[in-house]
């Protein structure tokens, strides 16, 4: 007899105490290119993951106008004074909590800007912590205790059903806090419960059910796409440059000449007494070096244009 599909999420009776539910989103579909997986070649198994993983991009283009929404979101968000959130749980809550991570060193953003929950905790990083996804009062209560009006809530659940990620949206939502939710469930119940919705279409996995294969890949490349974008438009990129950096190793360092020379067109010795007559600050000698100010007009500048390198070289032109 073959085996009924699951439509829907159905919650099964067993013998036991403990619930168990068979979620009907597209991950946990069977896909019909990997069936013979455990039979293949090495090269074939790799074969069949790199196919799949090639319709990832593509999947990600088609929801750039709902990520375009949550980066104007976010930006009004951080502009007011505000933070945002990623409240996930498994792989999508660890991708929630690498993205964050690497946005002070990169940007130099305030390390209160992006804030991740993680279901279980920072044990949860390393180890999957029982029944922690499925504790929606828990994700209600940390979003309870953190979430102010103003902030932006993104969720992040490959189902798009995680009920730690659905409580904290909904407790995030009523207390003024903007709310999205991404996923890879184009069909996802809880849609019409958010600002946003983003519902990347990834199919199911080559392992059945494995979100951390196309899921996880859609999830990372959306959240890349998202807090970069913010990035840029919060003025922490000059053209395509890094300009708030921290430099915190010699590679970092002799980047920052780098980006000095290719911002200028000036020789490196002129751009490493430009750095260090800014005391280390790279916004305020490449402001320097592009208007030929001193750099404490650089500095001032600066000052004046909310640390906005555009604005200040503006001032200081005018």
């Amino acid at each position: 007899m073959t085996a009924r599909p699951v439509e829907r999420d159905e919650v099964a009776p067993v013998a036991s105490a403990r619930p168990v539910v068979r979620v009907g989103s597209p991950t946990e579909r069977r896909n019909p290119l990997s069936v013979d997986l455990d039979l293949m070649s090495t090269r074939d198994v790799l074969t069949v993951i790199n196919e799949a993983d090639r319709r990832v991009p593509a999947a990600v283009a088609a929801v750039l106008d709902e990520i375009a929404e949550t980066v104007d979101l976010a930006v009004a968000a951080l502009r007011g004074g505000h933070r945002v959130h990623y409240f996930g749980a498994g792989t999508s809550g660890r991708l929630g909590v690498l993205d964050a991570a690497e946005l002070a060193p990169t940007f130099n953003s305030p390390r209160h800007w992006f804030c991740s929950h993680l279901a279980g905790g920072p044990e949860a990083m390393w180890r999957a912590v029982e029944d922690a996804e499925d504790d929606q009062r828990g994700g209600a209560a940390e979003a309870a205790e953190c979430v102010r009006p103003g902030d932006l809530v993104v969720g992040l659940a490959a189902s798009g059903r995680t009920p730690y990620v659905l409580g904290a949206l909904a407790t995030s939502r009523a207390q003024g806090a903007g709310t999205v939710l991404l996923c890879a469930n184009p069909e996802a119940e809880a849609a019409p419960s958010v600002d946003v919705f983003i519902g990347v279409d990834t199919g199911p996995e080559v392992i059945t059910g494995s979100t951390r294969m196309k899921a996880g890949t859609a999830q990372k490349l959306v959240l890349n796409t998202f807090s970069t974008a913010v990035m840029v438009r919060l003025g922490r990129v000059y053209s395509n440059l890094m300009i708030d950096m921290v430099a915190t190793n010699a590679k970092l360092r002799g980047r920052m000449i780098s980006i000095l020379m290719e911002a200028t067109g000036c020789a490196e010795e002129v751009c490493r007494r430009a750095l260090h007559e800014a005391d280390g600050d790279l916004k305020t000698a490449l402001v320097s070096l592009v208007s030929g100010a001193e750099v404490s007009a650089a500095r001032a500048a600066l000052a004046r244009s909310a640390d906005q390198v555009r604005d200040a070289l503006h001032l200081l032109a005018s």
